[in-house]
């Protein structure tokens, strides 16, 4: 089969279109005909071995343990492994694995979920990891409730794109979203009540309070996101960028948690995991519903996915890119 591959960190460069080996499903794992595959920060962060806390974390410190880089993607049942039970070969599936960027990829039976019947390939392998982060940042960590109001800090983004409009749906009666004055109109397309633009306004000056704060791949101090909080808000920090080379910002997040037992708000974070099929039949539902849709900005064949990561590290994406195949 053809998959993109690296034997070593670095830019994008060092990912290369190359022949391997189809791979055999095991225990519990399905084996998929990828059809399409979403990219998004995690992918370049485990193409660069950036922050170098990743490696430690048994993703390899030398060079990727895993030759084949990709998470989310959408496709059809080839065959399945001994002990599946939820699919069959020819079932249309998607969710997240190792090595999406394939043609064929296996992926465990509990991070697969029936594809949403009203959505393409392209649109479904956009939601997996995306959309779960979002969901787990609102639902899980955020306990977002009726009626409140919600500022959501990247709302144009994969995970963004997908907070606004689940927070819609959870009943928020009130969500502003923080892009740039170019995406402005999406961000208001997809159910945001407000829209501010960060070059103009600081969301976070305290002239506003918000029950539940995401910030979606930031960088603000927290001392600085709690100005927007009501006094018992909270914080959700989601990922982050443009920190330094071991903890690529993650030291925020150490020092929200740490924080948090001392002052009225709560701070919490969410990184991006492995997706369950639980959190994929709820999305199933508002999707099929209408109440979420995927936003694709643009598509690449496989044999571009490090032109799609270059696309992505410039800031420009309006949602999601995705890789055909």
């Amino acid at each position: 089969m053809k998959a993109i591959v690296q034997d070593t960190y670095g830019p994008p460069s060092v990912l290369r279109l190359e022949e391997t080996d189809r791979p055999a499903p095991g225990p519990g794992e399905v084996l998929i005909r990828v059809h399409a595959a979403g990219v998004d920060q995690g992918v370049w962060h485990l193409m660069a071995g950036m922050p170098y806390a990743l490696r430690a974390m048994g993703f390899g410190l030398r060079a990727p343990k895993a030759r084949i880089r990709g998470m989310d993607l959408a496709g059809r049942v080839e065959a399945v492994g001994a002990d599946v039970t939820r699919f069959r070969p020819g079932d249309e599936v998607y969710g997240s694995c190792d090595g999406s960027f394939a043609e064929y990829a296996c992926a465990k039976e509990d991070a697969l979920a029936p594809k949403p019947r009203n959505v393409g390939f392209e649109q479904a392998a956009a939601v997996p990891v995306s959309a779960c982060t979002a969901l787990k940042a609102l639902r899980n960590v955020g306990r977002v409730k009726a009626g409140q109001s919600v500022l959501v800090l990247g709302a144009s983004g994969g995970v963004g794109t997908y907070a606004v409009q689940l927070a819609k749906a959870f009943g928020a009666a009130h969500i502003t979203g923080v892009c740039s004055a170019a995406k402005a109109d999406l961000v208001r397309s997809i159910g945001a009540d407000e829209v501010v633009d960060y070059a103009r306004r600081d969301p976070a000056d305290g002239s506003r309070r918000y029950d539940l704060v995401l910030d979606i791949a930031g960088n603000r101090p927290v001392s600085r996101l709690r100005r927007a909080l009501t006094p018992r808000g909270t914080l959700v920090i989601v990922g982050g960028e443009g920190g330094g080379r071991w903890l690529g910002g993650n030291e925020r997040q150490l020092g929200a948690l740490l924080l948090s037992p001392f002052v009225g708000h709560r701070l919490r974070t969410v990184a991006a995991m492995e997706q369950h099929h639980s959190d994929l039949h709820v999305l199933n539902e508002l999707i099929e519903a209408g109440s979420v849709t995927p936003v694709v900005d643009r598509s690449y064949p496989l044999a571009e996915v490090p032109d799609a990561i270059r696309y992505l590290r410039e800031g420009h994406v309006r949602g999601k890119i995705v890789i055909r195949l």
